[in-house]
């Protein structure tokens, strides 16, 4: 196991960490929360040995392998499939033995590492590669080139491919899924639920986090906290917490009211009843755990817009492309006030494009566009972190774009993206990733839009952010369009979706869970017909096919048993539920002299009801999973 003991780690004059202490067993995948700057990084590298702790220990069992996805870009010139191997350090050093033993004609050393590279199952390093590549969304064609000849984006997803090449004990990831599209985050994700190590997770990503993670360590005010269970177990837990100071009362009352009014406005409008029952139980949810997000740095809103357009955008019969070379065709789409869609579809299939397109960052190649009146854009995408200008201040950069506001305007408006103090009046030269994404997104803000242009917004943010971001586009007015690969954004922010997918545009009428389960096929598909030893004749591939059948029936069963469980139990918490609220109906409990049972009652009907809502998740999950088994059940026959 690893453990910390009372460990202290400072950077320039600011503590980190103060006498902090932490045991990660074996096999735990945990999730490594907390603000930017707080010190998850820095922990990482104390692991790496890149870091010394200032007081305490850290103990690593000597023997564990440890792999780490890179975060400087690759800059290698090696062709990508090498480079990926090249992170299975212990094969590449056979490979040199066996190169040497060759050319000394030892010839009983070479069987010796023959046998070594097959225990290792070396000979299949180039699949396993090749795999890997497929799955973070690269093509076959990209083996061949060279390293440094992908843009920065593509270079970091070769820095976690060659991290999953690893052999380890301990894997390390930071960030993993900041330049992924949906496809390959799935896709990751999936690779992780199987991985065998053990996991240390950074991520912004609750959804990820959720489906990867077991445990959650936060850091906050210098040391670790542990929590059980996955990160909406953690905002539970921690909402439970903060819920029980009363300061934060009123706070807490507002929030929940601004999320009751979204889901009243939703239920109201909401015309696809899959998606919007997905939304609503989402919605709900969040309502339990707005409490937990108190106290973040963050608190903003986009202003109401001061007039629109209806049609705000409209594109008929566009295609859009590159150099005449059309990606998507025939496009017919209307952008009225309050529409919000996400945007879905494989890397490379034209979501960008269409972004793009409609941000007028470049032509149509055929077919009409036609802009609103009244159309005020605000366009969010990686590209304008790059822009900024870094010699200026964020006060700067707003005043440039209004030189009429009054100077306390600014600073109450920087405040709500935590830029206080020195950081809004300082250049922003050395600004992180996530100050600089922050910083975007209040220039987009302040701009007052009516159609906001979102192109993977959350990338870079913390938790925190990502959860004001959320808040912040559910009371928005204007319209939305959003590509993110951050599910829990696009199930709270949008009610349809648009999938991008073979040249075309349409309307999606299914939930993001259906979205996964339609990619998993559309991968089988796209399979090769035969693989490497695969028998001829089929009958390898149908020997396969039933047993796989089998399997799947053996899961059916006790998922089943365990739905009709969690029925059971609800059924008698709603009965408890309906005998308490009799109770608490009585005039008399109000009395003085029946002050502690009235505060037992409401505690109790607190914990029934949390524990309700645990159950009612529960069975969403297994219902899903017992349909998704069915699916695939019917589809082999």
């Amino acid at each position: 196991m690893i453990k910390l003991d009372q460990i202290s780690l400072q950077r320039g004059s600011k503590f980190l960490l103060e006498k902090a202490s932490v045991v990660f067993h074996p096999g735990q995948k945990i999730a490594l929360i907390g603000a930017n700057g707080s010190g998850k990084s820095s922990l990482f590298q104390l692991f790496l040995g890149k870091l010394t702790a200032d007081e305490g220990s850290v103990a690593i069992p000597v023997q564990w392998r440890i792999a780490h996805m890179a975060q400087e870009v690759a800059t290698s010139n090696r062709r990508a499939l090498d480079f990926i191997i090249d992170g299975d350090h212990q094969l590449r050093g056979i490979e040199a033995a066996i190169d040497k033993a060759e050319r000394e004609e030892n010839h009983t050393l070479m069987a010796s590492l023959h046998e070594k590279l097959d225990t290792i199952d070396g000979y299949n390093a180039r699949v396993r590669a090749e795999q890997l590549m497929l799955g973070l969304g690269f093509k076959l064609d990209d083996r061949d080139k060279p390293a440094n000849s992908f843009s920065g984006g593509w270079r970091i997803r070769l820095n976690l491919a060659q991290a999953l090449m690893s052999p380890s004990d301990l894997l390390l990831l930071d960030e993993p899924t900041n330049h992924l599209d949906l496809d390959a985050e799935l896709w990751l994700e999936q690779w992780l639920q199987r991985y065998q190590g053990s996991l240390l997770l950074i991520s912004h990503d609750r959804d990820f986090i959720d489906s990867v993670c077991e445990g959650i360590v936060h850091i906050e005010h210098q040391t670790l906290n542990t929590y059980r269970g996955n990160y909406s177990a953690f905002e539970r837990q921690r909402a439970e917490k903060l819920a029980q100071q009363q300061v934060n009362y009123e706070k807490q009352q507002r929030r929940k009211d601004e999320i009751n009014d979204f889901v009243r406005r939703f239920r109201a409008k909401a015309t696809k009843a899959k998606q919007a029952q997905s939304r609503l139980k989402e919605l709900g949810r969040m309502e339990d755990i707005a409490p937990a997000h108190i106290d973040s740095p963050f608190n903003f809103s986009f202003p109401e817009p001061e007039k629109f357009s209806d049609p705000l955008l409209n594109l008929s019969h566009a295609s859009l492309g590159y150099n005449q070379d059309p990606i998507v065709s025939h496009i017919n789409l209307s952008i009225h006030p309050g529409s919000r869609i996400g945007l879905l579809g494989a890397n490379g299939a034209g979501k960008s494009t269409l972004i793009k397109s409609l941000a007028k960052e470049i032509d149509l190649l055929s077919g009409e566009f036609t802009e609103g009146e009244n159309l005020q854009l605000g366009y969010f995408s990686q590209h304008q972190l790059e822009a900024l200008d870094l010699d200026a201040s964020p006060m700067l950069h707003l005043q440039r774009l209004d030189a009429q506001a009054r100077e306390q305007d600014i600073r109450n408006f920087l405040g709500g993206f935590n830029f206080h103090g020195d950081m809004a009046v300082g250049s922003i030269r050395h600004f992180s990733g996530g100050e600089k994404a922050r910083l975007a997104l209040a220039i987009v803000v302040w701009q007052k839009p009516n159609l906001l242009l979102l192109d993977e917004p959350t990338n870079h943010l913390d938790l925190e952010m990502c959860h004001a971001l959320t808040m912040a586009l559910q009371v928005f007015e204007g319209a939305v369009i959003i590509v993110s690969h951050d599910r829990h954004l696009l199930r709270n922010t949008v009610d349809q979706f648009l999938l991008i997918a073979g040249g075309k545009a349409q309307a999606y009428d299914g939930d993001l869970d259906d979205y996964s389960r339609w990619l998993i096929s559309q991968r089988k598909q796209d399979a090769p017909a035969s693989t490497p030893g695969s028998d001829s004749t089929g009958k390898t591939g149908k020997k396969e096919q039933r047993q796989q059948a089998a399997e799947i029936r053996k899961q059916l069963n006790p998922i089943s048993n365990a739905i009709k469980k969690i029925e059971h139990k609800m059924e008698k918490t709603d009965k408890l539920l309906k005998d308490m609220e009799a109770e608490l109906g009585d005039n008399d409990l109000y009395k003085a002299n029946n002050n502690e049972k009235l505060q037992q009652l409401l505690r109790q009907q607190g914990h029934l009801k949390l524990e309700k809502n645990h159950d009612e998740e529960r069975w969403f999950e297994l219902t899903e999973k017992l349909e998704s088994l069915q699916d695939e059940l019917a589809s082999q026959g």
